[in-house]
């Protein structure tokens, strides 16, 4: 959603480390695969065949929620792995191949992860068999997360780096979450993450992306339009996350600017942002990698699934209609490659616009997603939301915020840095 929305892959992580700029580095939802190679094993418990390196926590937890929104349980072993990948200070690493070794200085913790992780775990919560383990691993991934907070507010990928539109989106899903409120959550310095949302918030009168948010700025400081960050940062403005649903009623998304910007005003206006995007091909598309020989832009399977979400989500599921139906004819090998965390973004997307997961095109999403790792628990047929939490959020954004006329409410987002 992005999402996020919404994993991380072996490329991504070598784009960062030759440095690619901020912008390029978006893409936190696009879910992509990563390579197998012989020598890794897969762990028992972890959904996916593909090496999770760089995503195995992010994909369970993506998992896990689209199996809550069907009405799956996972399996007491894949919540188990789950628990064990956790830092005894609270936090997640990407993946941890020795989950036996305690985390040291040499760990690369992670914000997204840990973020993704203590919604994963909240949401099965409930019908887990350890409900006591989960809830002290939430709390103390929340924790974490609150230590890590950056001056401005914000979230960036690793503990002590620059926030970004995306750590900071997923990071407000997982407060939200936990019963927090992500208005009230300041830093040091009294800055929130709405503060820092709407630093990334680019004006309707931009030329190149009037009313997006851009991941970071770039090296001069300038705004660059991302579709990723623009459909995490619309669905944490929103309060609302990859498990949102469809808002009632309609309104056709318009860029507005206010002399005293929002952070409602500023989602509302990434919205209007998406829906220009996706009228033009009906799916986003992929700028093409630095040095790369074929410039051909690539459709963007993932980052179109998340826009559906985010638009759905404003009260614009009118406009992301083409897209869902983009996405039934031309996801279907997208997924099969991508692996658990893309299944899990399409079933998310389905159910954001009131789509059938399991005739999704010639696909049944639940199904798949559900093969890809340990056989869930029957399902439970009288529940359709992701958590029984999903209403605590709810309550605090009508109290808290105040509800954005003709939006309807949810609690999360999805982003992923590759």
């Amino acid at each position: 959603m992005n999402t996020v929305r919404r994993g991380a892959t072996a490329l991504a992580a070598a784009t960062v480390l030759l440095g690619t700029g901020a912008a390029g580095m978006a893409g936190a939802a696009t879910t992509a695969p990563s390579p197998t190679p012989s020598a890794v094993t897969i762990p028992d418990g972890l959904y996916g065949k593909s090496d999770p390196t760089y995503d195995g926590v992010w994909r369970q937890s993506l998992a896990f929620l689209a199996q809550r929104t069907t009405g799956f349980q996972p399996s007491d072993k894949a919540v188990d792995w789950l628990l064990g990948q956790q830092c005894a200070d609270g936090s997640f690493s990407s993946y941890r191949a020795d989950a036996e070794a305690p985390c040291d200085a040499k760990t690369m913790r992670d914000t997204n992860a840990t973020a993704i992780a203590v919604q994963g775990l909240r949401a099965v919560r409930k019908q887990s068999a350890a409900p006591e383990a989960i809830d002290k691993a939430v709390k103390a991934g929340s924790d974490w997360l609150r230590t890590v907070q950056n001056k401005d507010g914000g979230w960036g990928y690793s503990p002590g780096g620059a926030s970004d539109a995306n750590s900071t989106s997923v990071v407000v899903g997982a407060l939200a979450a936990t019963g927090q409120r992500p208005g009230l959550f300041t830093s040091a310095e009294g800055r929130t993450p709405y503060d820092a949302l709407l630093s990334f918030a680019l004006p309707c009168s931009d030329k190149e992306g009037p009313g997006a948010f851009a991941y970071q700025p770039d090296k001069a400081g300038k705004l660059l339009a991302n579709a990723d960050a623009t459909a995490a940062a619309t669905l944490a403005g929103l309060g609302k996350s990859v498990v949102a649903t469809k808002a009632s009623p309609e309104q056709p998304p318009v860029c507005n600017d206010l002399s005293k910007p929002t952070v409602e005003r500023a989602a509302l206006n990434g919205a209007s942002y998406l829906a220009k995007a996706l009228a033009k091909t009906g799916h986003l598309t992929l700028p093409p990698m630095p040095g790369a020989t074929d410039t051909t832009e690539q459709p963007d399977v993932g980052n179109t699934a998340d826009a559906v979400i985010a638009l759905a989500a404003s009260g614009a599921s009118k406009e992301a209609k083409p897209a869902v139906e983009w996405l039934e004819k031309n996801s279907a090998a997208w997924a099969k490659q991508s692996g658990p965390a893309a299944y899990a973004q399409l079933i998310l997307a389905a159910r954001a616009t009131e789509t059938d997961p399991r005739e999704f095109g010639t696909a049944d999403l639940v199904e798949q997603l559900n093969a890809t790792g340990p056989a869930p628990k029957t399902p439970d047929t009288s529940a359709s939301s992701t958590s029984d939490d999903e209403g605590g959020f709810d309550i605090w954004w009508i109290i808290g915020i105040g509800m954005v006329v003709g939006v309807g409410i949810g609690f999360l987002v999805s982003g992923r840095k590759k």
